[in-house]
C-alpha cells in the first residue's frame, strides 16, 4: 500500500507541474501568485490558461490513462488472458467507426462524440447478443465473438475513410484516429470525467472478486461468486471506460496492454493491488506522453503515435516476464 500511496502521489505531482508547461511557461512563485488571484475573482492571462485549456486537458489525460490502464487489467483478469485489452470486445473499433462517421457527415464535435460512444455501446452490445445466439456466454465465445464484431466495425471504418473526400474529411478522420487531446472541449471533459472516474473505482472494488473468476468459472461459482453478473459488471464498466476514452481523445493506443503488465511484474497477479496500480502507472504514463506530445516539439505530435512508440520497445523488453504466472 506504501507503493501505491507513493504512486499517487508521484501522479499528483505530475499533475501539478503540468499545469506550469506549456507555450506559457511562468515560475512557480508567479504561478502560485496568478492563480490565488484568480481564486480572489481577479483572473490573469495564465488563470485562464490553466482553467480552461491546461486543467481539462490534465484531467482529461489523467482520466484516460487511468480507465484504459484499469480496464485492460480488468479483462486480461475476467478472460485470464496476458494479451487482452479494451478493444477485445469490439468496442474501440465501434467507437472509432462512430466518430468517422460522424465526421464524414459533417457533424458537429458533439455530435462526433455522442456517434463514437453510442457506436462502441452497439459494437459491445452486439458481441453479447452474438454470444448469447450461439447458447454460450463462456470466455472463448465471448472472445471470438468480439473478434468478429472489431473485424465488421473496421471493415466498416475502412470504408468510411475510402468515401470520405480526401481533401477535408479523410484528413480529419485520420488525426482523431491517430488519438490527440489537442482538440478536447472543457464541457465535454467535465461531463465525462465524473462516469469514468466512478467506473474505474468500480473495477478497482472488484478486485478480489477477479481473483475468483481468475480460477474458472466452475471453482468461482462453487465459492458462491454470481459469475454471470460479476462478469457482467466488468464488461459494463470497462466497456463505458474504453468508449470515452476514444470519444474524447480518439484512439490511444497500448496503455491498457502495456500498463497491467507492468503493474503484475511490479506487485504481482493479486489484482487487489493490480488494478490500482494499473489505474495509478496508467494515468501517469497517459499524463507524461501528453505533455511531452504538446512541448518537445515546434509542432504537437499524436498522443497514440506516442504511446504507441514508446510502449512497443517497452512491452518487448518485457515479453519475456509477461506470461508469468498465467495459464490457461
Amino acid at each position: 500500500m506504501k507503493a501505491i500511496a507513493a504512486l499517487a502521489a508521484l501522479l499528483l505531482g505530475a499533475a501539478a507541474l503540468s499545469l506550469l508547461l506549456g507555450r506559457y511557461q511562468p515560475s512557480p512563485l508567479e504561478a502560485a501568485l496568478r492563480l490565488w488571484q484568480g481564486l480572489e475573482g481577479r483572473p490573469s492571462e495564465l488563470w485562464t490558461v490553466i482553467r480552461e485549456l491546461r486543467l481539462p486537458r490534465i484531467v482529461a489525460a489523467v482520466s484516460i490513462g487511468a480507465g484504459l490502464a484499469a480496464s485492460g487489467a480488468a479483462y486480461q483478469a475476467l478472460f485470464r488472458n496476458p494479451l487482452a485489452s479494451p478493444e477485445v470486445l469490439g468496442g474501440l473499433a465501434g467507437a472509432a467507426f462512430g466518430a468517422a462517421l460522424g465526421i464524414l457527415l459533417g457533424s458537429a464535435l458533439w455530435q462526433v462524440q455522442v456517434a463514437s460512444f453510442g457506436f462502441g455501446l452497439l459494437a459491445v452490445g452486439l458481441t453479447l447478443l452474438l454470444a448469447r445466439m450461439v447458447g454460450q456466454s463462456g470466455i472463448v465465445v465471448l472472445l471470438l465473438d468480439g473478434l468478429i464484431t472489431g473485424a465488421f466495425f473496421t471493415a466498416l471504418l475502412s470504408t468510411a475513410k475510402y468515401v470520405a473526400d480526401p481533401y477535408n474529411k479523410l484528413p480529419a478522420i485520420t488525426y482523431w484516429l491517430m488519438g490527440t487531446l489537442s482538440s478536447i472541449n472543457a464541457h465535454s471533459v467535465w461531463l465525462t470525467a465524473p462516469v469514468m472516474w466512478v467506473a474505474t473505482a468500480g473495477l478497482i472494488a472488484l478486485g478480489h472478486a477477479l481473483n475468483v473468476l481468475s480460477m474458472g468459472d466452475e471453482e468461482a461459482s462453487t465459492l458462491g461468486m454470481p459469475v454471470r453478473r460479476v462478469r457482467a459488471l466488468v464488461i459494463v464498466m470497462a466497456t463505458l471506460l474504453g468508449t470515452l476514452s476514444v470519444t474524447l481523445a480518439g484512439m490511444i493506443a497500448w496503455v491498457g496492454l502495456l500498463i497491467p503488465q507492468i503493474a503484475r511484474l511490479i506487485w504481482g497477479a493479486d489484482n487487489r493491488r493490480v488494478l490500482p496500480a494499473s489505474a495509478l502507472l496508467g494515468a501517469l504514463y497517459v499524463l507524461v506522453l501528453d505533455d511531452v506530445a504538446r512541448t518537445a516539439f515546434s509542432v504537437e505530435l499524436p498522443l497514440g503515435v506516442l504511446t504507441a512508440l514508446v510502449g512497443l520497445p517497452v512491452f518487448a523488453l518485457a515479453l519475456r516476464r509477461v506470461a508469468v504466472g498465467w495459464t490457461d
